[in-house]
C-alpha cells in the first residue's frame, strides 16, 4: 500500500513538471511569434502595413503634404526675394556710377576703380563730394539723404596715416613712426558749398604717410516695384562707404565701394488705384507649414522611440534564448537615418517659416538667414523622397550603391585629399606671384578643382607669365603632373570604386543578399553565422578600435 502511494506521488510530481515545462515552452513560442510579427511589421513599407493591419500611413501622407507645402512656400519666398535682390544690386550699380569718377560699369578685380596720380586722387575725392551735394538733382530713382530724428545725417570723411615720417627713396633712407592716427571730419549736405575753403588743411596729404581715406554717408530709398504685385513698398536705408586704399604704398590707390542695405516698414504711406494684397493669407499658410512640420517631427520621433524599444525587446530575447548579443549590422537596421534627416529638415523649415513670417510682418529683414533655412530644409525634404523610392527594387539600386561605396570612397578621398592639399600649398607659394588663379589658397583649390573637371586648362597654361624661366618650367611640371595624376589615376579609381559597388549590388539582387541574424530569425533559421560566446560577442560589439576590425572586411565592398 505504501509503495502504491509513493508511485502515485511520483507520478503526480512528474505530471506537474511536464505541464509547467509545456506551459513555459508555449509562452516562449507565443513571445517569439509576437516579436516576429512586430519586427516584420516594423520593416514593412507603408503599403504593406496598410494591407497587414489596415493602419493608415499617416507619416507618408504628412511627408507628401509637407513636400508640396514647403516647395510652394519656397517658390513664393524666392519670387519676393528676387525683387529685393534686384533692387539692391541695381541701386549699388547706380551709386557706383554716381559717386565714382570714371567708373566703367565693371569692377576691376575686388575693387571698383584705381588711381595712379595725386591729381587723379583729389579729382576722385572731390567728385564724391560734388555728386553728393547734387544728389537730388542727379539721381533718377527715389533716393534722398538719410535722416535721423528729422535731422540730416552728415557725411563723414576719415583719414588714417602714420603719425610721423620722412622717406627718401633716392638715398634709400626712411624714418617712420608706426603709430597710426585717425582724423575725421563731418560735413552737412546743405553746407557743402563752403566745405573746401573751410577745411583746406584737412586735405593736405602726405601720400607716403597716408594709409587710407574713408567716406561714409547714408541714403534713403523706397522700393516702388512691389506696387505692381500689390504689396506695400519697403523703405531702405543704404550705408555707403567709399575707401581710398593706400596700404601697399605701391603707387596704385584702390577705390573700394561698399554698400549695405537695411529695409524697414515705411512710416507714412498711402496707395490708391489698386487693391492691396492681403498678406494674412500668407501668414496663415506659413503657420500651417509649421504645424505640418511639427507633426512630421513628432511622428518621426515616435518611430525612433518605438524602434529603440523594439531593439531592446529583440536584444533581450536573443540574449535569454540564444545566449547571443545582437551584432552591429542588425542594430543598424533599427537606427533609421532617414528619420533623423526628416527631423532636421522639419526643424529648419519651422525656423525658416518663423523668419519668413517676421519678414512679411516687417519685424525683421534678414533675407539671407531665412533663405538658408528654407533652402536647406527643402533640399533635405526632396532628398528624403529617395527613402520611399527605395521600396521599389529598380530605384533601390542607387541607395544601396551609395551605402556600399560610401565607406570606401570616404577613405579614398582622405588619401587623395592629402595629395590635393600638397599641390594646393605648393601652387600657392611658388606660382602665386605669377598667376592670378594662384594668388590665394582658396583660389588655388578652386583652380585645381576646375582642372580636375577639365575646365580652363589651356587658359591656365597660357596665362603664366614668363618672367622667370625657372618658375615657368616648374609650372609646366606642376600642371602636367597634377592633371595626369588626378584625371587618369585618381578619378579612374574613384569611378572604379563606385562601379564595383554597383556590380556587387546587382549580383546580390540576382543571387540574394547575405542574411544577418535578424533576417534569419525572421525566416525561422537557426544556423546563425556567429558562434562566439556572449563575452566575446560583447567585446566585439563594444570595440571601436580599428585594430579589432577583421582583415577580411577589406576584401568585401558591401560590408565595410
Amino acid at each position: 500500500m505504501v509503495n502504491d502511494m509513493n508511485f502515485f506521488v511520483k507520478y503526480r510530481t512528474n505530471e506537474g513538471t511536464d505541464a509547467a515545462r509545456s506551459t513555459i515552452i508555449h509562452d516562449m513560442a507565443n513571445e517569439e511569434d509576437i516579436l516576429k510579427d512586430d519586427l516584420k511589421y516594423y520593416f514593412m513599407n507603408p503599403c504593406d502595413k496598410y494591407r497587414a493591419r489596415r493602419q493608415i500611413p499617416w507619416k507618408l501622407g504628412v511627408q507628401i503634404l509637407k513636400i508640396i507645402m514647403i516647395t510652394t512656400q519656397l517658390v513664393l519666398f524666392g519670387l519676393n526675394n528676387q525683387l529685393v535682390v534686384s533692387y539692391k544690386e541695381e541701386n549699388a550699380m547706380a551709386f557706383k556710377s554716381l559717386f565714382l569718377k570714371d567708373y566703367s560699369g565693371v569692377d576691376e578685380d575686388d575693387y571698383s576703380v584705381a588711381v595712379y596720380s595725386q591729381q587723379d586722387f583729389y579729382d576722385s575725392l572731390f567728385f564724391v563730394f560734388d555728386q553728393y551735394s547734387q544728389l537730388n538733382n542727379l539721381s533718377v530713382g527715389p533716393v534722398s539723404y538719410g535722416e535721423d530724428d528729422s535731422k540730416l545725417v552728415p557725411l563723414v570723411i576719415c583719414k588714417e596715416h602714420y603719425k610721423r615720417g620722412t622717406v627718401e627713396p633716392s638715398d634709400e633712407s626712411y624714418d617712420i613712426d608706426a603709430q597710426i592716427e585717425t582724423v575725421c571730419l563731418s560735413l552737412d549736405p546743405t553746407s557743402l558749398d563752403s566745405w573746401k575753403t573751410n577745411n583746406e588743411s584737412f586735405f593736405v596729404l602726405d601720400f607716403y604717410r597716408l594709409i587710407d581715406v574713408k567716406i561714409s554717408f547714408q541714403l534713403k530709398g523706397i522700393n516702388l516695384q512691389t506696387v505692381r504685385s500689390r504689396e506695400l513698398p519697403d523703405c531702405y536705408t543704404f550705408f555707403v562707404t567709399i575707401t581710398f586704399d593706400n596700404h601697399s604704398h605701391s603707387g596704385k590707390i584702390k577705390i573700394f565701394f561698399d554698400i549695405d542695405a537695411i529695409s524697414s516698414a515705411c512710416k507714412n504711406w498711402k496707395i490708391s488705384g489698386t487693391a492691396r494684397k492681403n498678406s494674412h493669407y500668407l501668414l496663415v499658410f506659413d503657420g500651417f507649414v509649421i504645424l505640418v512640420c511639427l507633426t512630421s517631427a513628432v511622428l518621426c520621433t515616435r518611430s525612433i522611440v518605438l524602434a529603440m524599444k523594439l531593439l531592446k525587446r529583440f536584444s533581450t530575447f536573443f540574449h535569454v534564448n540564444y545566449k547571443r548579443k545582437v551584432c552591429k549590422a542588425d542594430q543598424k537596421h533599427f537606427f533609421n537615418g532617414w528619420y533623423i534627416l526628416v527631423i532636421i529638415s522639419d526643424i529648419m523649415a519651422i525656423v525658416g517659416s518663423i523668419l519668413k513670417m517676421e519678414i512679411q510682418s516687417k519685424s525683421m529683414t534678414s533675407y539671407d538667414v531665412c533663405s538658408i533655412f528654407l533652402g536647406t530644409s527643402t533640399l533635405m525634404v526632396w532628398v528624403g523622397v529617395i527613402r520611399y523610392l527605395g521600396y521599389f527594387q529598380k530605384y533601390n539600386v542607387l541607395i544601396l550603391t551609395m551605402k556600399a561605396a560610401f565607406p570606401k570612397v570616404l577613405r579614398f578621398c582622405c588619401c587623395a585629399g592629402m595629395i590635393y592639399l600638397g599641390y594646393t600649398f605648393c601652387g600657392w607659394i611658388v606660382l602665386g606671384p605669377y598667376h592670378e588663379k594662384f594668388e590665394g589658397l582658396s583660389r588655388v583649390a578652386e583652380c585645381l578643382f576646375s582642372l580636375v573637371n577639365g575646365d580652363d586648362m589651356f587658359t591656365t597654361f597660357a596665362q603664366f607669365q614668363e618672367k622667370s624661366m625657372l618658375v615657368w618650367l616648374f609650372s609646366r611640371v606642376y600642371l602636367y603632373s597634377f592633371i595626369s595624376l588626378f584625371i587618369y589615376m585618381v578619378l579612374s579609381l574613384f569611378i572604379a570604386l563606385i562601379t564595383d559597388a554597383y556590380e556587387t549590388i546587382k549580383n546580390y539582387q540576382k543571387t540574394g543578399f547575405p542574411m544577418t541574424d535578424l533576417q534569419k530569425f525572421l525566416k525561422d533559421h537557426r544556423d546563425f553565422s556567429c558562434s562566439e560566446d556572449i563575452g566575446e560577442m560583447e567585446m566585439d560589439c563594444l570595440s571601436f578600435s580599428c585594430c579589432r576590425r577583421p582583415p577580411k572586411d577589406d576584401d568585401i565592398l558591401l560590408i565595410s
